[in-house]
């Protein structure tokens, strides 16, 4: 938890502070152009009204709402909250040597960087990897503001694996003994034999998690975990998505290289994220096995974040020629591929949250672009099943769908940069029926 049970009067407190500028109540939204979600056109001049959490009713004819609060649209578009599907919610304001050290302070920084996650127009992040159930259930109850949470919780690696952030002091690991900082907060923790990592999934979805996130390869960050290594044996990730589709759910599995994904592949993995040192024959594989593909468009200045010199650097320069070609394939193949940033130790590079987006411009269309980050994304989430945390249709404007919405001052679909700055952009942000930014009267 964020507070403990016996801080109350805290909780109370926070949630005035955090809460007094939302409004709850119907809306109507009069004279806006929708982008739906799913169309490359905006539409025709609209009223959307809002009742409770849902969009109630769609019309160009005129609705009647005499309760409602009115928003005068003035032809501004109103779209569906985006979506980042590889976020680490709790890994953005620290430094790595911060990351498993003060539980407190780190969540209340990552309570801060959530409310400006929401501030930027994400209404929804899908955690792959962190301490985040506190953070999420803050949320929901509205003692801070922040966007709907899909969690993970721990990273689940093996010994050396992308994610295993212990120093060679913590070695030789005893089997069945104690914890080390980085398990006892969360973050990861370390699963050596199929027993184990069917034990460690169940403890996430024990504790809430929608998904399971396991290192299927090595990784950029980690200091002891080679990019090109394959990591768990496929008896092990099998015992995890096992445990995961019993609870009818999927795993996520961090994968670079053919040999890690192609292994993830075979154990029944569903989402792979990254992928950008796949060859064309994995593409091929995951387009014929209808896996989905969670890439990011990382930007140059998260690789030109790690020192010169360093592992870490080294890694990232061999990873990063890999995006254009792996955007390539998914095009080429028609994969199912999902969007998201993986922003690590960073609070500027996650303020570029928006450009990181209206980078994949790149590749795709402004409207792809967008329709990647709402109702694509939102399809992914959807794969959680009964564990989803939200049911609901997400990433649409539509009839029974949850209003997730932003009011843009301009169409994206025609200058998709407008959401890179959505201090000036997005005049109103909505959360399931809450609206908490309105600039228009200003």
């Amino acid at each position: 938890m964020l507070f403990p049970v016996g801080s109350r009067w805290l909780a109370a407190i926070l949630a005035l502070t955090f809460c007094t500028s939302a409004s709850a109540g119907d809306v109507l939204f009069e004279n806006v152009r929708i982008f739906d979600g799913r169309s490359a056109t905006l539409s025709a001049p609209s009223n959307v009204l809002i009742k409770g959490n849902l969009i109630e009713r769609i019309s160009t004819a005129p609705i009647a709402a005499a309760d409602a609060q009115r928003v005068a649209g003035n032809g501004h578009t109103l779209m569906p909250g985006l979506i980042d599907n590889h976020w680490h919610a709790m890994l953005i304001r620290v430094t790595p040597a911060q990351a498993f050290g003060d539980v407190g302070y780190n969540n209340l920084l990552a309570g801060n960087e959530a409310t400006d996650t929401l501030m930027r127009g994400f209404t929804t992040v899908r955690d792959v990897g962190g301490p985040v159930f506190g953070l999420k259930r803050a949320i929901d109850e509205g003692i801070v503001k922040g966007p709907r949470i899909y969690p993970s919780g721990a990273m689940i690696t093996i010994t050396s694996g992308h994610g295993d952030f212990r120093q060679l002091t913590d070695l030789p690991r005893t089997i069945g003994g104690m914890l080390t900082r980085m398990e006892q907060v969360g973050g990861a923790i370390v699963a050596d034999s199929p027993d184990e990592v069917r034990l460690r999934a169940r403890e996430q979805l024990m504790q809430g998690a929608s998904q399971v996130k396991l290192t299927a390869g090595g990784g950029v960050s980690s200091p002891f975990s080679p990019v090109d290594v394959t990591t768990f044996t496929e008896p092990e990730l099998r015992a995890a998505v096992e445990a995961a589709e019993n609870w009818g759910t999927y795993v996520a599995a961090h994968a670079f290289t053919p040999a890690a994904i192609q292994r993830a592949v075979a154990a029944g993995v569903k989402c792979i994220e990254h992928g950008m040192l796949m060859d064309e024959a994995t593409a091929r594989l995951l387009a014929e096995k209808d896996i989905w593909l969670s890439l990011q468009p990382l930007p140059e200045g998260l690789r030109l974040g790690f020192p010169e010199g360093s592992v870490q650097r080294a890694k990232a320069d061999e990873v990063w020629p890999g995006i254009a070609r792996s955007y390539e394939f998914a095009r080429k193949y028609k994969i199912k591929t999902a969007w998201g940033t993986d922003v690590l130790f960073s609070r500027a590079l996650a303020q570029q949250q928006g450009a990181i987006l209206a980078s994949l411009t790149r590749w795709y269309t402004p409207a792809e672009a967008l329709v990647m980050a709402t109702s694509t994304n939102a399809e992914l989430l959807a794969l959680s099943g009964k564990r989803n945390p939200y049911p609901g249709k997400l990433g649409v404007v539509e009839q029974g769908a949850l209003a997730d919405l932003l009011l843009v001052d301009g169409n994206p679909l025609d200058n998709i940069n407008l959401i890179a700055d959505p201090a000036n952009n997005f005049k109103i942000i909505m959360k399931d029926g809450v609206i908490y930014k309105n600039t228009l009267s200003k």
